[in-house]
């Protein structure tokens, strides 16, 4: 037989080792000699006789490659279980830090207060991997808001509107005004690496407002407004919401002055029951479905296009809110993100 250089096993990855022990105990088995088997395979003589005692005693399960333990956890279980909660269940404003998000340099120094334990950004990053996190863009939510009225408004408010609504076979929908602006814009654009690329525009800045509603059935109307939004603006657009409407409508908007006055509720009045307001906790835009409308406005729409001029800004902005219009598909699909689907379920 042939003689092969001696191979060093610590230079061959576990597997790979795990085949040649079997392979050569099986050898041995089907009547080779041990001394020649493990002469041809390359490794010193003495390491068949260890292999085929594993072997005798534990089978072939006893040469199989065991796994290798990593390195011992700082950090036990009830640690671990605080650590998981604390980073779901609060922000670091509330624990007296100065920044309000969970970066993972603010867990490491959360867990260096709590536990005296040193980490590295790295092993941080790792560790909440392990604990089934990962980083997120978080929703915006104003510090003035009240979660006991957010509470109240999911489990008791809308629920109450819902069964109204049911009573009275009205359309119930979602409302919302917003601005926008020529020189926002989002997305990405390829380029060699290193080398941020430049999207000539306009240096002239133009902007409008719309105001607009939504249903969870698909349903939108929107309205473009010349100047800011007041009681006169919104009482137009309630009128254009009425217009051909077969079924009452209930329609929930925040606490804007222009929402709350005196005018507009007297319009209201005026309906007879045909049109209801109701209106959202205060600071909570994160419940209003039609934010979505905003977002996808602006980042599918005015943030893919250079505007020129104000006129080019209102085609923009018309057509992409038409185009929704005549998606109702996709104007659902908005009542079904986490944040409002409390709405439709």
């Amino acid at each position: 037989m042939l003689c092969m250089k001696k191979r060093d096993g610590r230079t061959l990855d576990h597997k790979t080792l795990e085949d040649i022990r079997i392979h050569a105990v099986q050898r041995v088995e089907a009547g080779e000699s041990p001394e020649d088997v493990i002469r041809v395979l390359g490794f010193g003589r003495t390491v068949i006789y260890d292999w085929l005692a594993k072997y005798r005693e534990g089978g072939l399960d006893a040469l199989r490659a065991k796994p290798i333990a990593g390195r011992p956890s700082k950090l036990q279980g009830k640690q671990l279980k605080w650590l998981y909660q604390t980073i779901t269940s609060k922000n670091p404003l509330q624990l007296h830090f100065e920044f309000a998000l969970w970066t993972r340099g603010m867990v490491r120094e959360l867990i260096r207060e709590r536990f005296g334990v040193g980490l590295s950004e790295v092993s941080v990053g790792r560790l909440l991997k392990k604990l089934g996190l990962s980083p997120q863009k978080p929703l915006r939510r104003a510090y003035e808001q009240n979660p006991e009225l957010v509470e109240r408004w999911l489990s008791e408010d809308y629920p109450k509107i819902q069964a109204l609504a049911k009573k009275a076979r009205a359309t119930v929908y979602f409302s919302d005004e917003a601005g926008v602006r020529s020189d926002f814009h989002s997305g990405t654009t390829w380029a060699p690496k290193g080398q941020t690329p430049i999207v000539e525009a306009t240096g002239q800045r133009y902007g409008m407002n719309i105001v607009s509603a939504i249903s969870p059935r698909g349903e939108m109307r929107f309205m473009t407004v010349e100047g800011r939004m007041n009681a006169g603006k919104f009482i137009e657009f309630l009128k254009r919401l009425l217009h051909n409407a077969k079924r009452p409508v209930f329609l929930i908007v925040d606490g804007h002055p222009s929402h709350r006055a005196r005018k507009v509720f007297e319009f209201v009045r005026k309906t007879k029951g045909k049109l209801r307001l109701f209106f959202l906790p205060p600071y909570s835009p994160e419940l209003n479905p039609d934010e979505l409308v905003w977002n996808h406005l602006k980042n599918h729409g005015v943030g893919k296009r250079i505007v020129r001029s104000r006129d080019e800004l209102k085609r923009v902005v018309i057509g992409h809110l038409r185009f929704l219009q005549k998606t109702p598909d996709l104007i659902r699909a908005f009542f079904h993100e986490p944040h409002v689907r409390y709405v439709i379920a």
